[in-house]
């Protein structure tokens, strides 16, 4: 990419608004992403992700603000005149043309040279790995390789920017799983800007450069996979991301916080002030279990909290134990199933026993802006496994 280029974002969102009728689908959202960048909207359905992604396509025109592509304003500019393409979830592919012939449709109606539409059509099949379908008809394609006919025909259209709404939510759990590697590392060869709409917090995780989690028409945090996992901002993001683990607090000083369980601990409080309340976060993987009054838990230094196993589920490489600890709290235990002795000692449902955790895992998170108790992500072990569109 050229200096000129590098000199302003990709794509730009300045104070964007979207109402239908009475109802704000987006308020007053901004963001920027980098050239090149893998950019995925997270979030569940209703939260506008998929609003926001149609007025950067053109299929929606914001109530108020700008939308800047390569540094143009395209606010008002409708959808065929963008920089941009867009894979949806349904193919969309015509049935009765070929596999090159679908992939090829764009560049034809564009009257490009057949020779150039050839090499080029071979090109993204080639990438895509369709090389030898090309004659096939779309009816004789699993749903994946229909998947890679529609990344290819966007692809060929050379966009500056590719958007893709919860392309690969109609697949099975295995085959998404290996487009989603396929798919980042086709991004990184072409070298343009993904924007990605999901709800699936494992694929956002696996595949983004940059999340932006939303939650009604507001992004509640933009970072890195690893931040918004390790360090989320709200309670919203803490338990939209991975399974929720959200103690109930109120910071009691300057980096001390008293969970309503009694403990008080220490963590980074932040800007929060004395007296305002808070909830402490500590990921299912980063705490022990241990049976009330024994083992290592009970004498060892670290803070804990006691409860009662409410279930105890074997999910293959790992055994999840949810701990209630009273007042509708529940805390999330995954413990890895690398001895087999080991797991059969763990405490079974309606266990008593306590939970502990290094003081560096703890991070505590505000209540998210305008809920007054937060959203949560289910702890069942099949959250990722439902899939919805947005409306």
């Amino acid at each position: 990419m050229d200096s000129q280029e590098e000199g302003h974002p990709s794509v730009e969102l300045r104070g964007v608004t979207k109402r239908f009728d009475a109802f704000t689908a987006v308020d007053d959202l901004s963001l920027e992403l980098g050239q090149g960048e893998f950019f995925t909207l997270l979030g569940p359905s209703g939260c506008g992700k998929t609003t926001t992604l149609r007025m950067i396509a053109g299929f929606e025109r914001p109530t108020e603000g700008e939308i800047r592509i390569e540094g143009e304003d395209v606010a008002r500019l409708p959808a065929h005149k963008r920089p941009t393409n867009t894979v949806f979830q349904s193919y969309a592919l015509f049935p009765h043309l070929s596999v090159e012939d679908n992939v090829g449709f764009g560049l034809k109606r564009k009257k490009v040279p057949k020779a150039e539409i050839a090499t080029r059509v071979a090109t993204e099949l080639e990438r895509v790995g369709l090389a030898g379908e090309a004659k096939r008809r779309p009816a004789q394609l699993s749903g994946g390789m229909q998947q890679r006919v529609a990344l290819a025909r966007a692809l060929v259209n050379l966009p500056k920017v590719l958007l893709l709404d919860e392309p690969l939510g109609a697949l099975d759990l295995k085959l998404r799983k290996g487009l989603q590697v396929e798919l980042k590392r086709i991004q990184r060869e072409v070298g343009i800007t993904f924007v990605y709409v999901t709800h699936d917090q494992e694929e956002a995780l696996t595949m983004s450069d940059r999340i932006a989690v939303m939650n009604r028409g507001r992004i509640e945090q933009i970072a890195v996979p690893e931040e918004v996992y390790e360090r989320p901002t709200t309670s919203f993001v803490a338990g939209f991301i991975g399974v929720s683990n959200l103690m109930p607090a109120s910071v009691s000083g300057p980096g001390r916080v008293l969970l309503d369980q009694g403990l008080e601990i220490e963590g980074n409080t932040g800007d929060l002030e004395p007296g305002e309340g808070c909830f402490a976060v500590v990921r299912p993987e980063k705490l022990r279990v241990d049976l009330a009054g024994e083992g290592d838990a009970a004498g060892n230094g670290l803070p804990r909290v006691d409860g009662i196993v409410e279930s105890s589920l074997y999910l293959g490489t790992s055994t999840q134990i949810v701990v209630d600890l009273g007042d509708d709290v529940r805390m999330t235990v995954l413990v890895p199933n690398a001895d087999e002795a080991e797991r059969q000692r763990l405490p079974g449902g309606g266990a008593r026993v306590s939970l502990s955790w290094e003081p560096e895992h703890v991070h505590m998170v505000m209540e998210s802006p305008g809920e007054g108790e937060p959203q949560t992500a289910s702890p069942e072990p099949v959250a990722n496994a439902a899939k919805s569109r947005e409306g």
